[in-house]
Order: C-alpha cells, then structure tokens, then sequence
C-alpha cells in the first residue's frame, strides 16, 4: 500500500515504515547467515573462508547495483510526493531501460575481472578457486539481482514497505531450500549456495512484477512512457551513478582491507567473514532507518515542506542512538554465542579472533548509524555529491588505518580501520547536511 509521508508525525511515520524493511533485511541476513552456517557446518572452514573472501568484491558490485536503485528511486520518490504521476510513469520506464543496459554491462565487466581482483587482494591459494566459482555465477545472474531490488525500491518510493518484505521472505525461504538441497544433497559446493541465491532473486523478482502490475494501476506504463527521455535518464544518472559509485568507493575501501586480511592466514579470513556477518546483523535497524530517511526526504521535498525533513532528521538521529546501544548489548552479551553459530566449538582460534572483531567494533555503530542517516537523506533531498564525497573520505581513511595500523596493533589495527573511516565520514556529512538544507531554504525564500 502506497503511503503519502508529507503528512503525519515524522518520528511515527519513519518507525512505521522502517519496521518491513527491517523484518525484511534481517530475514535477508537470516538467509546469509545460512549460506555461511551451511558453508561452514557441511563444506569446512577452507569453504567458509572462500566465500568470506568473496564480500568485498560481492560489495563491489551488488554494492553498485543496490546503490544505482536506490538513487533511481529518489526521483520516483520526488515525483510522487509532487503528485506529477506521468513523470513518476517516465522514471519508471527509464529506470527499467536504465538498469537494462548496466545490468549487461556490468555483468560482462565483473565477470572479467574476478580472477585479477582475487588475486590482487592476496587470496590464499587453497580458497581462490572456490572463491571465483561463487562470484562468476552471482555475475552471470546479476540481471535477476537489478530487477529484484529496482522493483523493491520503487514500491519503496511509494511509501509501501510491506510488499517488498514478502518478496524477501520468499525468496529467503527459496535461498535455504536452495542451500540444503545444492550442498547436502547435490553436493555442489560452494557453487550450489551462489546458485541457490541466484534463482531466488530471480523467482522473487518475476512475482513482484506481477504483484505491482495487479495491485498498482499508478504504474501501469504507456506506451509514450517508453519512449526514450534522455533528460530523465541523464537525471536519473546523475542521482544513480553517483549513489552507485559511492557503494563501490566504500567497497574498494572494504577491499583494501581484505587485502591485508587475507594475509593472515584462511583461519583469520573466515574469523573476519563470520565478525562481519554478525555486525551486518546487528546493524541491520541503522541501516534500514537510512532507507526509510531516502524516502521520507525526498517525499517531503517534492512537496516543499523541508521543515518535516529537519523534524524527520532529529527524530531518526534519536532512534540511531537507541537502536546503536541495543547493537552494542547484543554484541557485548551475546558474541560468542553468535560466533559459535557458525564455527564449530573445536576452532577455537576462529572464535576468539571473531569475538575480538565484535568486541571492537561494536563501541563504534553510533557514528556507522550517523552515516546511514545522513547519506541517505542527502540522497533523498537529491545530491549524488555529498554521499560520494564522504564515500571518498571513508575510502581514504579506510585505506590509511588498514595499512598503517595492524603494523602497530595486529588484527586489532585491522579491526579499527572501519570506526576511523566511519567517523571521518560522519563529520563530512554533517557539515554537508547543514550547507544542503541552507541552500534550499534560500531557493524557496527567492521563490515566495
């Protein structure tokens, strides 16, 4: 059901929405944490440490897909909240040509170079293969992947967070079932969970087309809507490559990071896999509050009301040191029992560094929650800029800390590569916030 969030009191409005997408993302990480709990339990910790190794270049790209809908969905968002239904109609169909085109391109350009960015980032030799096996078919899929989350983003757009939780949690269901059969049964390997995953995607992607052609007759497209725009794309590109970019300019940060990870050894590569996976999990409530800002923001801009953007801002900053401390209390409580989730009670070295991770990290989700505030609502009050130039700063700090740091501290050196960039970009993206919000404040005040 589409939502008109220019009315209503914002703190209500972004919880209420954010809740689907949360129980939508942690089902999303349930899922994952099959993978690696399935990997880890019935392949070994030598499988465990293959797929690891495969996040940061998976980041790179799905990163850049994610990130590409998402800012798509910020002029569909504008639209909507402008009552404008033809031009919202338009950046749908440019959006769907859009994502065709990069959908292809990307493919082709991530497949080619998986063998090279393996080898660049140090990956032991023992993992490699089984590494480049799961990311080549991941890419050759890639398509299902684009359509799955652009259709997801523009339910979003619309105010309607609920639909693209149930399509998660199909394909969520079909990933597991997929994962049991292609390794315990088919006994595929590695190759059966990126499989698994694919299909999916895919499956979830085809009933969601059918589900906003059936329920959404606003996105019901002409056949005008199909011919080509090139303003809307070159707009759509301009809020979208950036957005994309900014995914991958982190990611090549996180890759930096792997790199130094990776020697150290398969056992330190699966502790560092399994840390993160458990922080994704955690985190999951800061980052899905960012998505719910995008909208909010660019709802509330399209409509020219940027005193709830402000109120809407201030009511997200006090949820993200909320859902930050409830994090911190799992982690602190709960870290081992997580890590031992997915490593069996005989490693015992994977799980005292996977603890340390957690332990370390966790002193540190305020200001990671900070940026998903911040970047988002930039993004939804329509700068592809600012979420790209702190995607930069973090990059560079990320890089510094990474090859500076674990010479003076070890693996805690590594650990602390990502709190240095994440508060480095925070205090880019708060001083941005302040200049963005002043200068539409001017163009309104010239306008009346």
């Amino acid at each position: 059901m589409q939502q008109d969030m220019t009315r209503g009191n914002p703190l209500r409005l972004i919880f209420f929405f954010m809740l689907p997408i949360l129980g939508g993302n942690l089902f999303q990480q349930f899922y994952t944490m099959v993978d690696t709990f399935v990997v880890g339990r019935f392949i070994g910790v030598q499988a465990l440490a293959a797929v690891g190794s495969t996040g940061p270049i998976t980041f790179f790209v799905l990163g850049f897909v994610i990130g590409l809908n998402a800012g798509f969905s910020v002029i569909i968002s504008q639209k909507f909240g402008a009552k404008d239904e033809r031009s919202m109609r338009k950046a749908v169909a440019m959006s769907i040509l859009s994502a065709l085109f990069l959908s292809v391109l990307v493919s082709f350009l991530a497949i080619a170079s998986t063998r090279t960015l393996l080898e660049a980032l140090n990956t032991p030799e023992n993992i490699i293969q089984d590494a480049h096996d799961y990311l080549v078919i991941l890419y050759l899929g890639i398509i299902a992947t684009i359509y799955y989350n652009l259709l997801a983003a523009i339910l979003r757009a619309l105010g309607d967070s609920r639909s693209p939780l149930y399509f998660l949690l199909i394909a969520s269901v079909l990933n597991i079932i997929g994962d049991l059969v292609s390794v315990i049964i088919l006994e595929l390997g590695v190759k059966g969970v990126a499989l698994a995953t694919v299909s999916s995607q895919g499956i979830s992607a085809l009933l969601c087309l059918f589900y906003i052609h059936r329920h959404y007759p606003i996105l019901h497209l002409k056949r005008e809507d199909w011919n080509i725009d090139w303003p809307m794309i070159a707009r759509l590109l301009r809020i979208g490559l950036p957005s994309a970019l900014q995914f991958s300019v982190c990611a090549i940060g996180v890759m930096i990071v792997q790199s130094v990870i990776n020697t150290f050894g398969s056992d330190t590569v699966a502790a560092y896999s399994v840390g993160t996976r458990i922080e994704q999990l955690v985190t999951q409530p800061l980052m899905t509050l960012g998505l719910a800002m995008a909208t909010y923001s660019a709802q509330n801009l399209g409509g020219g009301y940027l005193f709830r953007i402000s109120q809407g801002l201030k009511s997200a900053l006090m949820l993200n040191v909320l859902f930050s401390l409830a994090a911190f209390l799992l982690v602190y409580f709960a870290g081992d029992s997580l890590a031992m989730l997915f490593i069996d009670a005989s490693q015992s070295r994977v799980i005292e560094q996977t603890n340390q991770y957690l332990s370390l990290i966790s002193y540190f989700f305020i200001p990671l929650g900070l940026i998903f505030v911040l970047r988002n609502t930039s993004q939804g009050l329509g700068s592809g800029l600012i979420p790209m130039l702190s995607s930069l700063q973090e990059l560079l700090f990320r890089a510094l800390a990474a090859f500076t740091l674990p010479g003076l501290l070890g693996y805690r050196g590594i650990i602390l590569s990502s709190p240095m960039a994440w508060i480095a970009a925070a205090i880019l993206l708060i001083f941005a916030y302040r200049l963005q919000m002043r200068h539409f404040r001017y163009i309104m005040k010239q306008s009346s």
